[in-house]
């Protein structure tokens, strides 16, 4: 969700949702899969938030804890995670702010002043490294942020002159984010729109192995946000890019927010659709799961009728994209099409297939079946409103509609090096 935004969506897509119940009963089932965990449908609230005397939970030698806190935070909400088992560290990205913690939940270090919108964060296997998408639409600056974990050390590293962070620009968000579109898929008589395919900006980020190539090596996956717009029917697919991001240090430049630069790759290595129908404000969370091979898309459920509206969607993969024709886009555009992976729920109407979870707060995928789901909201510290965050340690079944079992104590995953 973009951090201009944020007022409006918290306030527009809950009461819309509510709104929905009466003729979705994906929203019934939502509510009942959703409240034993203590979140609502948009994941919006905290389950079994910690108090101080349990937010370092103990845990025994080797195990990954079931319960991480990430503190409270005067910024907005959190926008995901990123685990990196080997420094035994979590980033936890509160779209103003970068926050690094032990696994206890203790703080190591932040990175902040960050006036536009952080988004999904993601570990580069390969050198440690923290990815995060990154915004400024007002000045059609889009960006990957790159983070050099290891030196957030301390708190208050300043995000511009703090020497931690480098962004590289993403000209294709940039082109589909300002081009006009010659009416609504074609539809006589209607005004034309900005924003391509519904573009809004960035959020989702992950690497996994190209799409069609499971052995391949780890590509950098980039998915749009997409505007929650049910007159359109042009954004009824979610997009992602595909980046092999190995020399990207030619295009690396600091952060600048009074000058954004454009440094970066002419186009992605690679460009798809998934067809979802519309959601709002596209892909939250992008998570490669190396143990089921399902790229996965948390969103907060869309609004149009006729469509399921799910809040996960799962793309296979082993299955390579096949060209064809992008539908609801003006003049029989074409392009490289991804199928949703062949479980969860299906809606006989459309075929999408999807499931009814939390995760488009925070989503990560621990390599064995194991995920960390992230919640949050607002709480008061000291007189003072603040966001906080909590990962829960789950374990992926597939089952519908709610495709993950939360992990006790009891059950906690060894933690080894990935």
């Amino acid at each position: 969700m973009r951090r201009n935004a944020a007022a409006v969506v918290v306030a527009a897509v809950l009461p819309l949702v509510a709104a929905l119940a009466p003729v979705n009963a994906l929203a019934r089932s939502a509510r009942a899969v959703l409240a034993p965990l203590g979140v609502g449908v948009l994941a919006d609230t905290l389950p079994d938030r910690p108090s101080p005397a349990t937010a370092h939970p103990r845990r025994g030698p080797g195990e990954l804890p079931t319960t991480i806190y990430g503190g409270a935070w005067p910024t907005s909400h959190v926008q995901g995670i990123a685990v990196d088992q080997r420094r035994g560290s979590v980033y936890w990205s509160f779209t103003e702010a970068l926050v690094r913690t032990d696994l206890a939940g203790r703080v190591l270090g932040t990175v902040t002043g960050i006036t536009g919108h952080l988004g999904d964060l993601d570990l580069d296997r390969r050198d440690g490294r923290v990815y995060g998408s990154l915004e400024y639409r007002d000045a059609g600056a889009f960006y990957v942020a790159i983070f050099d974990g290891a030196r957030i050390d301390r708190v208050g590293i300043d995000a511009q002159t703090g020497g931690v962070l480098t962004t590289v620009h993403l000209r294709d968000v940039a082109r589909d984010f300002a081009a006009g579109v010659d009416g609504d898929g074609g539809s006589a008589g209607v005004a034309p729109r900005r924003h391509r395919y519904g573009t809004s900006g960035v959020d989702g980020i992950s690497f996994g192995p190209p799409l069609g190539d499971p052995d391949g090596p780890d590509v950098l996956m980039v998915a749009y946000g997409v505007y929650p717009d049910t007159r359109r029917r042009d954004n009824d697919h979610q997009v992602l890019l595909a980046y092999d991001v190995r020399g990207w240090q030619r295009f690396a430049r600091p952060l600048d927010e009074r000058h954004p630069h454009r440094s970066g790759p002419w186009a992605a290595d690679d460009k798809v659709f998934v067809r979802t129908g519309n959601t709002a404000y596209g892909v939250q969370n992008l998570e490669y799961d190396r143990h089921t091979g399902r790229w996965l898309m948390a969103v907060y459920p869309g609004g149009k009728r006729g469509w399921p509206n799910y809040s996960l969607y799962a793309v296979d993969g082993a299955t390579p994209p096949q060209r064809g024709v992008v539908r609801g886009q003006p003049a029989g555009e074409t392009g490289r099409l991804a199928t949703l992976a062949p479980d969860g729920l299906s809606d006989r109407r459309t075929g999408v297939r999807g499931w009814v979870s939390p995760g488009s707060r925070g989503l990560e995928s621990l390599g064995d079946g194991s995920f960390y789901l992230v919640t949050g909201g607002w709480i008061v510290v000291d007189g003072q409103r603040r966001q906080d965050a909590t990962a829960t340690l789950h374990r992926w079944t597939g089952g519908t509609p709610m495709p993950f079992d939360r992990v006790s104590t009891a059950t906690a995953r060894p933690s080894y090096p990935l």
